[in-house]
């Protein structure tokens, strides 16, 4: 850490002086290619439900972390998420009900869940700001969590990237080709699950899903290929990211909706752009 935050301190804007915030641009640049790996995926999978409600079904994983009475409820937020992820899977797989019924009842309960423990005594102000993140307050340790989750969901591209895209067509088809389809979905459910919970406290569960849909429907606006598409969502997540850190130091606002607003901008000049070209 000592290298990068000499390397940023030589930069000559004030931002660049001060040790939160070159932790938290690591964090971003860690986090914008961890992000557009799988929003693309969740885009083409047509699965933002489904990260939205993870995110918003973390509060039940701090709940449990409270009742146990853990200091820090990361842990506790992970492995209920992760559990939830693959539990959702399984209901997709065994229940006769559509996927949109299954994730909204599942978030349904574990938001109620939360919310009524969290609540308990007047208790849910001091979890307010998962409600809103801070990635301010990330540490050298949660970047280097962050780290090896994006050497995970990169060695699952490499490995699963074609098997996932052959799930997405028709699972019947993805068997017959020998591809476990539900257990492909299985693990790429879980990746997902464990990256939204683990941003959550930096970015807030409110907005969280926006970072992860924006920068990869914004690509699919443009891209032509699949490369084109995937390689674009992270360009277009590392501007609204560094754009939306610098600008909330400049302005005092919430970095991670700053974020989402630049990636909205994003969004609908990318919009505008194919609007245009296929008139032209």
């Amino acid at each position: 850490m000592a290298a990068w935050y000499h390397l940023i301190g030589a930069l000559p804007w004030d931002w660049a002086q001060f040790e939160f915030m070159k932790n938290a641009l690591l964090c971003i640049l860690l986090a914008a290619p961890l992000f557009a790996l799988l929003g693309c995926l969740v885009v083409s999978n047509h699965m933002a439900f489904f990260s939205d409600a993870i995110g918003h079904s973390a509060l039940s994983g701090l709940a449990i972390g409270a009742v146990l009475g853990l200091t820090d409820p990361t842990w506790a937020t992970l492995a209920f998420g992760a559990l939830l992820s693959l539990g959702v899977v399984a209901l997709r797989r065994f229940s006769a009900s559509s996927t949109d019924t299954i994730v909204g009842l599942v978030m349904a309960l574990a938001v109620a869940f939360g919310i009524v423990v969290l609540s308990r005594g007047g208790g849910f102000s001091k979890y307010a700001r998962y409600l809103v993140g801070d990635v301010l307050t990330v540490t050298p340790t949660e970047i280097g969590r962050l780290a090896v989750l994006l050497v995970a969901v990169v060695l699952f591209y490499a490995l699963f990237f074609n098997r996932i895209l052959l799930t997405t067509l028709s699972h019947a088809l993805a068997r017959s080709r020998g591809v476990p389809a539900w257990t492909v979905e299985a693990v790429f459910a879980l990746l997902v699950g464990l990256t939204v919970t683990l941003c959550i406290p930096w970015v807030g569960l409110l907005v969280i899903n926006s970072l992860l849909i924006l920068p990869a429907a914004a690509s699919r606006n443009l891209a032509g290929r699949m490369a084109t598409y995937v390689w674009g969502a992270v360009a277009i997540n590392l501007v609204a990211g560094i754009g939306g850190l610098i600008g909330s130091f400049y302005w005092s606002t919430a970095a991670g909706a700053t974020m989402v607003l630049f990636a909205f901008g994003l969004f609908f000049l990318t919009a505008v752009a194919a609007r245009c070209r296929q008139r032209g």
